[in-house]
């Protein structure tokens, strides 16, 4: 590898995973999914980021889904204040989810797809 970069792996470890996982993924789980760079900027550019955490959710018709938040130097979730607390301007603590999900739309073949 060319950088030390903290959870980094190989291509080849990459591969062995994804191909380990494809090949007995379990019930309703996703092959992959794609969340858009302006989403993930928008995620690791908020005042106090130092990480991003993946957690596992289930939708209401049953398919899992990852959901995606900031955390601070502790370790501690950044989420937003309740709907009920919201005020004009509230733009702290964003979630994502509603990812492109694998099947269907998948992305170009590729080592870590095929």
């Amino acid at each position: 590898m060319k950088t030390n970069i903290a959870h980094q792996i190989s291509l080849e470890e990459a591969i062995e995973l994804t191909t380990r996982y494809r090949n007995d993924p379990g019930a309703d789980l996703p092959n992959a999914e794609t969340f858009g760079r302006d989403s993930i900027a928008a995620l690791i550019e908020q005042p106090g980021c130092q990480a991003f955490r993946i957690y596992l959710g289930r939708k209401a018709d049953g398919k899992i889904c990852s959901v995606l938040v900031a955390a601070d130097a502790e370790g501690h979730d950044i989420l937003p204040p309740p709907q009920d607390e919201l005020t004009n301007g509230d733009d702290e603590g964003i979630i994502l989810e509603d990812a492109i999900r694998c099947p269907p739309a998948c992305p170009p073949e590729s080592p870590l797809n095929g």
